[in-house]
């Protein structure tokens, strides 16, 4: 039991991660197209950091615990 549990909490940490990047991919992505420049400006300016943060805890999480069978 205890096995499995790792194995489910490593794949949802690594979904959430993945989606944190697949979002910040995004906003990185529509930023150029926005024609407001404000305080968003300064939030678009961290987005990079932010992405480069995010794939470090993705790497920082590693393999799988033990591969799922089947």
């Amino acid at each position: 039991m205890g096995v499995e549990r790792s194995v489910t909490r490593w794949y949802i940490q690594r979904d959430i991660i993945l989606k944190e990047i697949e979002l910040l991919e995004t906003k990185l992505a529509d930023a150029p197209a926005d024609n407001q420049r404000s305080s968003s400006e300064k939030a678009a300016a961290d987005v990079p950091l932010q992405l480069a943060g995010a794939r470090e805890k993705l790497v920082t999480l590693g393999p799988c615990p033990k591969p799922m069978m089947g």
